[in-house]
């Protein structure tokens, strides 16, 4: 048996993206060796996007296993962004090659899984696993965002990543919502109306 593998498979579980206007939730969900660990690991909001950057390598590179999944915008407005992060957050779970006899989550709140399952607020900023997942979901969803600044300029994809900056809802307001816009979210919802798109 591989050396990784001598550690209970406990995947750590965690999500980005659930308070932007734009684009979609994203989770991953990983597995991490007893040791050696990448240095650094933290909540993914406390590091910079370089450093981000490198521990997403670092993360791929030694995990037991990882898996990135998401929840669609059409998903997001259909559910209410609770439901959607939790659908999310199962996807990554189910994805995981082998598959955890457990998963921690962060938050209040785990998703509906076939396997113990345990809510830890803070857990990004406390359990290595779940850093870990926040880290390459964050890499992962601000990626997506960037290129969708090619397909849909003018909204500022590329620097706020969806999230709602003044400057995001002036161009909200200014173009109307683009297809990758939460309809749900009450500030779309009027740039919708105002440009008779509902």
């Amino acid at each position: 048996m591989s050396p990784k593998f001598a550690c209970p498979l406990v995947a750590g579980v965690d999500e980005v993206g659930r308070g932007p206007l734009a684009g979609p939730v994203v989770a991953a969900a990983v597995i991490l060796p007893a040791s050696p660990l990448p240095r650094g690991l933290a909540d993914s909001k406390a590091l910079s996007a370089a450093k981000r950057e490198r521990l997403d390598d670092k993360i791929r590179g030694c995990a037991i296993a990882w898996a990135i999944a998401e929840a669609s915008v059409a998903e997001i407005d259909a559910l209410n962004i609770l439901q959607a992060s939790l659908l999310a957050m199962q996807r990554a779970v189910v994805a995981l090659k082998p598959a955890p006899l457990a998963a921690w989550i962060d938050g209040n709140r785990p998703p509906a899984l076939a396997i113990t399952t345990r809510a830890i607020v803070g857990g990004d900023g406390l359990v290595p696993a779940i850093s870990a997942a926040s880290i390459i979901a964050k890499v992962a969803r601000d990626r997506q965002m960037i290129a969708f600044d090619t397909t849909y300029p003018g909204y500022g994809f590329a620097q706020h990543k969806g999230y709602g900056t003044a400057v995001h809802r002036a161009a909200l307001e200014a173009l109307g919502p683009s297809p990758i816009h939460r309809l749900s979210f009450a500030p779309v919802a009027r740039a919708a109306a105002a440009h008779q798109l509902r």
